[in-house]
């Protein structure tokens, strides 16, 4: 070992955050378009929802996150405001079946042809949903969303006080985002991130929007971390990713420090 560059990195805890990254579960639109893209032009899988076997998978990734304890750790879901990711996030960090007249739903019954009874918010983290963490937008019509209002009655208790426009002014027909362009937006969100005081944070997304963001914090790390950070999502997958705040764009007072005094300086 070269005492000069030592193998182990040290940073304030207070200047760290955990992030839980999860691709949706599988939707409508991966079914055919895993076998042929083309696919996705279909108009049919417009702001696509997810399939009984995606249920299936969230079903048992809401098993592992209560089962390990994660469940209790998120102080906040973040999701991207498409049928698809935030039936994953109701489903995956939501409570159980809702009781009438206790709280707003996450989900009403059924939404999204899900044959699913409602989701409770009862006791869990606030849900936030945030369009920079959107898949690539434009062309495809699976990745366009409905209006912010028809949103609102399908899950009442998730936030969308951040989304400016009701209707979907991003996506156009004729132009699909550059995977730049994504990575630059995923890039400006985990920025955006510091300026939430929350330091255990899971963020429902997309596959190109989780893979093009993240392969631009691996670039100069090791093979092995390369790989692991840098590889596509499957379906309902989740990765805890620890980010560091190298350019100090955080606030936060560290909250277990302590500066050391005698009885005198009480």
């Amino acid at each position: 070992m070269d005492a000069a560059n030592p193998s182990t990195a040290m940073y304030p805890l207070h200047r760290c955050k955990t992030i839980y990254l999860v691709r949706h579960a599988q939707g409508i639109h991966n079914v055919e378009g895993e076998k042929d893209h083309s696919a996705y032009m279909s108009p049919a899988y417009f702001d696509a929802h997810l399939t009984p076997l995606g249920w299936k998978q969230v079903d048992c990734l809401h098993e592992h996150v209560k089962n390990c304890g994660l469940a209790e750790k998120v102080e906040l879901v973040i999701t991207s405001p498409l049928l698809r990711t935030m039936q994953t996030a109701v489903g995956v960090f939501g409570g159980g079946d809702c009781i009438d007249g206790v709280g707003s739903p996450l989900m009403v019954k059924n939404a999204g042809h899900s044959d699913r009874p409602a989701i409770s918010s009862l006791n869990r983290p606030p849900f936030l949903a945030v369009e920079a963490c959107r898949e690539h937008l434009g062309v495809h019509p699976c990745d366009k969303r409905r209006s912010i209002t028809e949103y609102r009655t399908l899950f009442p208790a998730i936030d969308f006080s951040l989304i400016e426009n009701d209707e979907d002014v991003l996506w156009e027909p004729n132009v699909r985002e550059a995977n730049a362009s994504v990575a630059a937006r995923g890039m400006k969100f985990i920025d955006w991130l510091w300026t939430r005081e929350e330091k255990e944070i899971a963020i429902v997304s997309h596959s190109g929007f989780l893979y093009h963001t993240l392969s631009m914090y691996s670039k100069e790390s090791h093979p092995t971390i390369r790989e692991e950070v840098g590889k596509h999502f499957a379906n309902c997958e989740l990765r805890s990713i620890v980010l560091v705040d190298t350019s100090v764009l955080g606030s936060n007072p560290p909250s277990y420090n302590y500066p050391g005094r005698t009885p005198a300086e009480l």
